[in-house]
């Protein structure tokens, strides 16, 4: 009788389980049944590429094979792995770890070549998978590195263009949704469904591929030929603002000149010396205080506060017009127009001018430059800053500036981007910031006069082009030290050397700045730079094909 109710009551247990199995938890197993069966897979959105202002390939995508493994479906994961390892490169420990995990999704190699995927596949192993990925491809290799950037193995902007477009060529990922049987094959009426990706757009540069390579070329040349520790390179159309080549290269510890990383021209400053008196006596000129034939006398040394200021060559006290002070690049003659113009004036057209404030084109790190308070100027102050001392720039910062004179007295902003082209073929340019009036068409002229003397007869005669009337200026600046100041004599004294300047001088349509960091042959722009901007401006207008202006510009004074 005992042993009846026993039974009995296992019976309705086993009959009240069952029924909870089937009706209380029946969606709970379904559920896991289906995660079992239906997986879905990602699909990356092809990235849009990026183009050369002549749709000339800088950067594109191309579908690589990637592994992958469900570990649950590995048979043995210790076997697999010493299988796989010398195949694709991969520390065997690191697939033991992934092949044998409890997910049911692991990569194990990503973006590989088509012969080593094919090898891997060969090998017939339960578990492991292809699925093609977009890669990443510089066709050119590695010219304009600095100013694409990179991006990460997931196909996401990490640097330069590719981050700071990352949103525009990104594109939206899909998804696949199958279901496969426990041999990872589909089932044919099992589940589906495909959300598609959509494609990112493509990013046209103002950039031109050709001019690009030539200006990385030269600049490594010669950083290399004056022993510099790096170079920058700028050059841009002054009508439109758009930078057409901006190449950066340092020396390595081994001695070997390269392209660099770094887009120096945006993302480190430097003091900029001589090249800055065109802004000075740009104010000056404007304000009234001056014209270009106003004379002044000019000793070759002058005490400002507790500093003697002096010119790099020794001379005796000259009646010098400020044209003249110009072409020599005249500190002492400098200091004697600032003294005159005002701290407050001459802090206000440095900031008119660009200075102090990042560009437009709001390129990752780029950084502002150093620009003091009027509060915090020493006694000192309108000695150096009109010199070029005591304020740190960007070169596109310098070059801005010197395509306001070029452009006939107006700040027009840099751009690096044409515009951007969607799946459809349809153009989207960019919103541009409106050029602003920073002094007269009457002051522009009479300052790039006196640019065109300096190329002529002055400091910068390096730079001239045969047929070609250039304006620019020369600058050599000492830089600062990491602990301060420049250094107690003159073995610690290190240099920028750099030329800015623009062709035609007549109607400019190129402009360039190149800027040597401690060049060691010579410390003087109009002898390490001004070839370099000679050198590319040849090559340049070549290839754009500029004539010589029609007509011949005013002489200064």
């Amino acid at each position: 009788m005992a042993v009846g109710v026993v039974i009995v009551l296992l019976f309705a247990g086993l009959a009240v389980r069952l029924a909870a199995l089937q009706v209380g938890s029946r969606d709970r197993y379904v559920s896991v049944g289906e995660e079992q069966r239906v997986r879905s897979e990602l699909l990356p959105a092809d990235r849009g590429s990026i183009v050369d202002r002549n749709g000339e390939d800088l950067a594109l995508s191309l579908s690589q094979p990637t592994l992958w493994a469900d570990p649950s479906q590995v048979h043995d994961p210790v076997a697999a792995a010493a299988a796989l390892a010398p195949i694709l490169g991969v520390d065997q420990i690191e697939l033991i770890e992934k092949l044998g995990s409890d997910s049911q999704f692991a990569y194990l190699a990503r973006q590989v070549p088509e012969p080593v995927a094919d090898q891997a596949m060969g090998l017939e192993l339960a578990g492991v998978y292809t699925i093609d990925e977009p890669a990443r491809f510089t066709p050119s290799g590695e010219v304009a590195r600095s100013l694409l950037g990179r991006v990460g193995v997931d196909h996401v902007g990490i640097s330069g263009i590719e981050l700071q477009y990352d949103e525009v060529m990104a594109g939206e990922a899909g998804e696949l949704t199958l279901e496969r049987d426990p041999a990872g094959n589909t089932i044919a009426a099992g589940q589906y469904s495909l959300q598609p990706a959509a494609q990112g757009d493509d990013l046209e540069l103002t950039i031109d591929r050709a001019l690009q390579w030539e200006t990385e070329r030269v600049l490594a040349a010669q950083v290399d030929e004056v022993g510099a520790a790096g170079g920058i390179a700028v050059i841009s159309d002054p009508r439109t603002g758009e930078v057409l080549a901006m190449a950066n290269v340092e020396t390595g510890e081994d001695g070997t000149v390269a392209p660099t990383s770094n887009n120096l021209a945006l993302t480190t400053v430097f003091e900029p010396g001589s090249i800055n008196k065109v802004i000075t006596v740009a104010a000056a000129l404007e304000e009234g205080i001056v014209d270009p034939g106003t004379v002044f006398e000019v000793p070759d040394s002058l005490q400002v506060s507790d500093h003697e200021f002096t010119d790099s060559d020794p001379h005796a006290t000259a009646a010098w017009s400020v044209r003249d002070i110009i072409v020599n690049s005249s500190n002492v003659g400098t200091i004697k127009i600032a003294q005159q113009l005002g701290g407050h004036r001459l802090d206000g057209y440095l900031r008119r001018f660009g200075f102090g404030t990042a560009t437009e084109l709001a390129f990752p790190n780029e950084v502002a430059g150093l620009m003091l308070d009027l509060e915090s100027w020493s006694g000192t102050s309108i000695g150096s800053i009109p010199l070029g001392q005591g304020i740190s720039v960007t070169a596109m910062q310098m070059l801005a500036a010197y395509n306001v004179i070029a452009a006939g007295g107006t700040y027009v902003p840099p751009r690096m981007v044409s515009a951007s082209i969607d799946s459809a073929g349809e153009r989207h340019e960019p919103e541009t910031a409106e050029p602003v009036r920073v002094v007269s068409e009457t002051t522009a002229a009479q300052v790039s006069a006196m640019l065109v003397d300096v190329v002529r007869e002055g400091t910068g005669t390096n730079a001239a082009i045969d047929g070609y009337t250039v304006a620019g200026k020369t600058g050599t600046a000492r830089k600062p030290l990491e602990t301060g100041g420049y250094g107690e004599d003159e073995d610690e004294y290190r240099y920028v050397a750099t030329f800015a300047g623009f062709v035609p001088a007549e109607a400019p349509q190129l402009s360039l700045i190149v800027v040597l960091d401690e060049p060691s042959a010579s410390i003087y722009g109009g002898a390490v730079s001004a070839p370099v901007f000679a050198d590319l401006a040849r090559f340049a207008l070549r290839l754009f094909r500029i004539p010589p202006a029609a007509t011949t510009p005013v002489v200064a004074g």
